[in-house]
């Protein structure tokens, strides 16, 4: 059920700050500061949380699980859920440089691929379980952008020199750590650890 949650929040990011292409001539960007910048859905984007729990400015959500999707009806089952997910410009930039007016995404790149694009996404909850008693649970990720000379081969993403990077999740993106921690089914502790690194670092486009 955590992984579900996790792969409809990376869709969240797309969906609520639009989908920018990244090809574009060095130029003038205009900021969130400028007060012109909005989400798909039309929303005047601001400095600071807006009323759903999102801060583009610094990179970061906080709130509720159903906030990330303002509310929807599909997802009221989790909405008690606490989720925070973080992530850096390769990502969600907090200015549009290609003058679309909506924030850029692997700007300079034609593709998510190569980028060094990032997301951790940290979720936490309760819930009763079959004796009615109140179980805790947490479950925390990193992904990462494919570096560009890696090689997708079985469902999991492969460095240039064969080392596995992570299992891929929507398409250019590896998982490279998960934890899970749950007091009803007793897990606890690393799920994943990408052999080649859990940390983001190797994954710059500049490495």
């Amino acid at each position: 059920m955590k992984k579900f949650l996790f792969v409809m929040l990376v869709a969240c990011l797309f969906v609520m700050a639009g989908f920018a292409s990244a090809i574009a001539e060095p130029g003038a960007c205009t900021t969130i500061q400028d007060g012109i910048l909005l989400t798909s859905d039309g929303r005047a984007i601001e400095t600071g949380y807006d009323e759903w729990g999102y801060n583009y400015q610094a990179h970061i959500f906080n709130g509720k699980y159903c906030d990330a999707y303002r509310n929807a009806a599909w997802c009221q089952a989790w909405k008690n859920d606490d989720l925070e997910m973080k992530w850096n410009d390769a990502w969600l930039s907090n200015q549009d440089c290609d003058g679309d007016l909506k924030l850029d995404r692997f700007f300079g790149f034609a593709s998510y691929k190569g980028s060094g694009a990032w997301l951790t996404n940290h979720q936490k909850g309760t819930y009763l379980d079959a004796n009615n008693k109140k179980q805790k649970w947490t479950y925390f990720v990193k992904i990462v952008a494919a570096p560009a000379d890696a090689v997708l081969s079985g469902g999991v993403w492969f460095a240039a020199d064969g080392t596995e990077i992570g299992p891929s999740i929507w398409g250019e993106f590896a998982i490279i750590q998960e934890i899970s921690n749950d007091t009803g089914t007793k897990a606890h502790g690393v799920m994943y650890l990408s052999p080649y690194s859990a940390g983001f670092g190797r994954f710059s486009p500049d490495h």
